[in-house]
């Protein structure tokens, strides 16, 4: 808690604290005498105490030990109950992302976030995005036969994506439409029929989707960003190949949609701008037919 306290309105807020802790840990003013090493007359003296005067370090601390909440919440430094190693625990988690496009753990952080602006950063096209085709082409080594399966897993998303009444602000780096629409890195060998298609699929997207759907393109030597996901003020995702990382912590998720801002205010090409650069693309390629 960032306001300044009165010593008596903190010791009558260790007083109310301790006490709930007690009910809701169901612990009596004689068990916790003995957790903590003292009579059972102490305990009842910092629960009835009218004065301003605190325990000391000692006695707080080992009264949040065998309660499970925090000394700092008990003495009105912070709002959270939690210990340290709790709140840490709670705050950041690892979950195993299996190359394939049948990922139950990514669907239910979004169904999760429905109503809540979905930030995103793709590490390719976005999957939900990709034509079949193109999915198919991208998959295939890794899904073998059950390409069909995780297909419909990602027209699943989009499915969601239309009526979930989340806005999606997606940002790229301009390099990766670009990459993708003359078949280089990670592209290489895509046919053009494949190309062009999903372009047209995703200016036929945009038409629909905009305003709730906006994509922008960064320019990478200026400003760089790992694959993330920021779910509204709920959690932050990142990819890390064969994790992902989540956050839920308030202070890193609103670190990370300050980063998504610059990205957008930053951005090279708009999301008013981002069709009329991709039928710049189309018709750069189409002269290759």
């Amino acid at each position: 808690m960032q306001d300044k306290i009165d010593k008596r309105d903190r010791a009558a807020q260790f007083r109310l604290r301790l006490a709930r802790a007690m009910e809701e840990r169901q612990i009596s003013r004689s068990a916790l005498a003995r957790q903590i090493g003292v009579d059972r007359s102490t305990v009842s003296q910092l629960l009835t105490d009218h004065g301003a005067r605190l325990p000391n370090a000692h006695v707080v601390g080992s009264c949040a030990t065998a309660l499970g909440v925090s000394a700092d919440w008990l003495l009105s430094l912070s709002d959270r109950p939690e210990s340290a190693a709790e709140l840490l625990a709670l705050s950041l988690s690892m979950t195993e992302a299996p190359r394939a496009l049948v990922d139950e753990r990514i669907f239910e952080w979004h169904q999760e976030a429905a109503g809540y602006k979905i930030r995103y950063v793709p590490a390719t096209l976005p999957d939900m995005l990709k034509t079949r085709t193109v999915l198919e082409w991208e998959y295939a080594p890794h899904l073998g036969r059950t390409a069909d399966q995780a297909i419909g897993a990602s027209e699943d998303r989009l499915t969601w994506m239309r009526s979930a009444q989340s806005d999606y602000e997606i940002a790229m780096p301009m390099y990766e439409i670009d990459s993708f629409a003359h078949a280089t890195g990670y592209y290489q060998g895509l046919s053009l029929r494949k190309r062009l298609d999903q372009i047209d699929h995703l200016l036929e997207l945009c038409e629909q989707l905009y305003p709730r759907l906006r994509i922008y393109l960064f320019d990478a030597k200026r400003l760089y960003s790992a694959p993330v996901t920021i779910f509204g003020p709920l959690l932050c995702v990142f990819y890390a190949g064969s994790h992902y990382m989540a956050f839920r912590d308030r202070d890193r998720i609103e670190i990370f949609s300050r980063h998504f801002d610059t990205l957008v205010r930053e951005a090279v090409v708009t999301a008013r701008d981002f069709p009329e650069h991709l039928q710049q693309l189309r018709a750069a390629i189409s002269r290759d037919m």
